[in-house]
C-alpha cells in the first residue's frame, strides 16, 4: 500500500486570504473573470483579504497592453484588491517577473536537500515518450531519463550546447491526499506523477513552482481557481510540503462552457470582459450571470453587490461544468439598466448623447429610454425621433397613419392645442373627439409623433417633444393621410 503523504492545510477563518493570478497573454476571458468574482466575494464574505498577482514569467507571451487592459477591466467589473499592481502590499512585488531572487532561493533550498535534477531531454525527445506511453496505455510522465546522471554526464551534455530545465525529484510510493471543498476528498499516486519541471530551460520558473512559492509568502489560505488545475495541485502540495510550508484549502470550481458544451470560445461569440465592455454591457449585469454559473441556491430575482455578498456559500460550487448563455446575460442586462441610478444612466449613455444638450435635456431624455435601451448604440435611432423637427415614418407608420385619416390628425393637433403635452389628457380629449381608444388611438399617434409603431414609453418622448414639434409633427400626419 502506498505511504500517506501528509500535508498540513491552513484552515477557513475569518482571515481567509484569497488571491486571483492571471498571466497577460491576452484579454480577461469570462471563466478567469468569474473566478476571479468568486475567490473576491469568498474573501469578503469572511471580512479576509483578496490578492491580485500577476504570473507572467511567460515573457515570450506576456504583454503588458494586456496587463494594463487586465487591471482596468478588473476594477471595470467591480473587483477591489487590497494587495496587488497598483495597490502594493507587504508581500510584493505582485509581478512574478520581478520575484526571480525569491524563486531562486528556493530552487536553490531543494537543490540543496538533492531534491531537484537538471534535465536535458529535448521537447521532440519529451514528445515521442509522451506518445509511447499512451499508445502502451499508460499515464504520460516523465520516465525518469536524466534523473541518475552522473556529473560529468551532465557537464558533457552542457558542452555539447544543450539546454537544461530543474525536474523536482517527485517521492516514490506516497499517496497525496487533500480535501476540496468542491470536489471532496482526493488522493494521488505519486507514481502517476512523475518528475516535474520546475524551472524551464530558459530559467524561468515554471507555473507549479512560482505559484505554489507565491502563494505560501503571500499568505493566501484559500486558492480559488478552475478545475482544471486539481491535478496540478498535488504537486504543489509535494513543493510546499519539502519546503516546510503549510498549504492552503483548495476549491477548484467548475470550467465555463458554451451553450453547446464545448469549452467556451470565440465561435460562441464575445469571451472576454474587455469585448462585453466595449460592447456596452454593464458590470451589474455580468456580476448577476456570473455568480449563478456553477453556484446554486442564488435567488431568483436581481442581485445588488449586498445582496450578492450575502447569497454566496462556497459550500454551493457544483461540480458540474456551466454554461455561458448571452440571452441569460441580456436578460441580466436589461435588469441592470432598470436598476441604474439616473446620474450613472446618464453618464453610460453620454457617449452617444448629442453634445449640446442640455443637463436636464440629457437626463430626460436617458429616463425615457431606460427601458428601451439594451446596449448605449441602441439609442441612436432615437436621438433624431426626440430632436429633429420633423421625422421620417417608417412603412408600418406610414400604414397606421393612412388607417387613421387625416381628420384624426387634426383634431389630435386641435386637442394638443387645448390640453398641451400631458399624455392623459391629450389622449382623453381625441378620444372624446374621434371615438378611437386603445391600439385604435395609441398607435396612430406613436406613428405621427415618432415615425415607428413601437418604442419607448409615449407619455415620456412626447414631453421631450415639446408642443412645437409634436404639432408639426400631427399636422405632418394630417397631411400624408389626406
Amino acid at each position: 500500500m502506498a505511504e500517506p503523504f501528509p500535508i498540513t492545510c491552513a484552515r477557513m477563518s475569518v482571515s481567509i486570504v484569497t488571491r486571483f493570478a492571471p498571466s497577460p497573454t491576452g484579454y480577461l476571458h469570462l471563466g478567469n473573470a468569474r473566478t476571479a468574482f468568486l475567490s473576491f466575494l469568498a474573501a469578503r464574505k469572511a471580512g479576509g483579504r483578496f490578492v491580485l498577482r500577476v504570473e507572467d514569467t511567460d515573457e515570450a507571451r506576456s504583454e503588458e497592453v494586456f496587463l494594463q487592459s487586465l487591471l482596468h477591466d478588473l476594477r471595470w467589473f467591480g473587483l477591489d484588491w487590497d494587495e496587488g499592481p497598483g495597490v502594493g502590499g507587504p508581500h510584493g512585488p505582485y509581478r512574478q517577473r520581478e520575484r526571480r531572487g525569491i524563486y531562486q532561493e528556493y530552487l536553490q533550498k531543494l537543490a540543496d536537500a538533492g531534491l531537484t535534477y537538471s534535465c536535458f531531454c529535448t521537447p521532440a525527445e519529451l514528445n515521442i515518450a509522451r506518445r509511447m506511453q499512451l499508445t502502451a496505455g499508460q499515464p504520460p510522465r516523465y520516465s525518469g531519463t536524466c534523473r541518475n546522471l552522473t556529473e560529468a554526464e551532465r557537464q558533457e551534455r552542457r558542452n555539447r550546447g544543450l539546454q537544461e530545465a530543474i525536474r523536482f525529484r517527485v517521492p516514490q510510493g506516497r499517496t497525496i491526499a487533500f480535501k476540496d471543498l468542491v470536489h471532496g476528498d482526493q488522493k494521488f499516486l505519486s507514481d502517476d506523477i512523475g518528475d516535474f519541471v520546475i524551472r524551464r530551460a530558459d530559467g524561468s520558473a515554471a507555473f507549479f513552482f512560482s505559484n505554489a512559492i507565491d502563494d505560501a509568502l503571500m499568505g493566501i489560505t484559500l486558492v480559488l481557481r478552475g478545475d482544471d488545475h486539481l491535478t496540478n495541485t498535488p504537486r504543489q502540495l509535494m513543493l510546499l510540503e519539502a519546503l516546510g510550508f503549510s498549504a492552503p484549502q483548495y476549491a477548484h470550481v467548475a470550467l465555463l462552457l458554451g451553450m453547446d458544451g464545448a469549452p467556451l470560445s470565440k465561435r460562441h461569440g464575445s469571451t472576454s470582459l474587455h469585448e462585453f465592455r466595449e460592447r456596452g454591457f454593464l458590470p451589474e449585469a455580468l456580476r448577476n450571470h456570473l455568480v449563478r454559473l456553477g453556484h446554486t441556491g442564488a435567488r431568483d430575482g436581481w442581485l445588488d453587490d449586498r445582496a450578492m455578498l450575502e447569497d454566496f456559500d462556497i459550500a454551493r460550487l457544483g461540480r458540474a461544468a456551466a454554461k455561458f448563455d448571452e440571452v441569460q446575460l441580456r436578460h441580466w442586462q436589461k435588469e441592470a439598466v432598470a436598476h441604474l441610478p439616473s446620474d450613472r444612466l446618464l453618464e453610460w449613455l453620454r457617449p452617444e448623447l448629442p453634445p449640446e444638450l442640455s443637463d436636464a435635456q440629457a437626463h430626460a431624455f436617458c429616463d425615457a429610454m431606460r427601458h428601451n435601451v439594451e446596449v448605449p448604440a441602441d439609442i441612436r435611432p432615437w436621438i433624431p425621433v426626440v430632436f429633429a423637427e420633423r421625422v421620417d415614418l417608417t412603412p408600418e407608420a406610414q400604414s397606421a397613419v393612412r388607417d387613421a385619416g387625416s381628420s384624426f390628425f387634426v383634431s389630435a393637433a386641435a386637442a394638443l392645442e387645448r390640453t398641451g403635452i400631458e399624455l392623459k389628457t391629450l389622449t382623453k380629449e381625441v378620444t372624446q373627439a374621434t371615438g378611437r381608444k386603445g391600439p385604435a388611438l395609441y398607435m396612430p399617434l406613436r406613428a405621427a409623433l415618432t415615425g415607428a409603431t413601437h418604442g419607448p414609453e409615449l407619455g415620456p418622448l412626447l414631453k421631450l417633444l415639446g408642443v412645437d414639434k409634436a404639432r408639426t409633427r400631427l399636422s405632418d400626419a394630417a397631411r400624408i393621410a389626406g
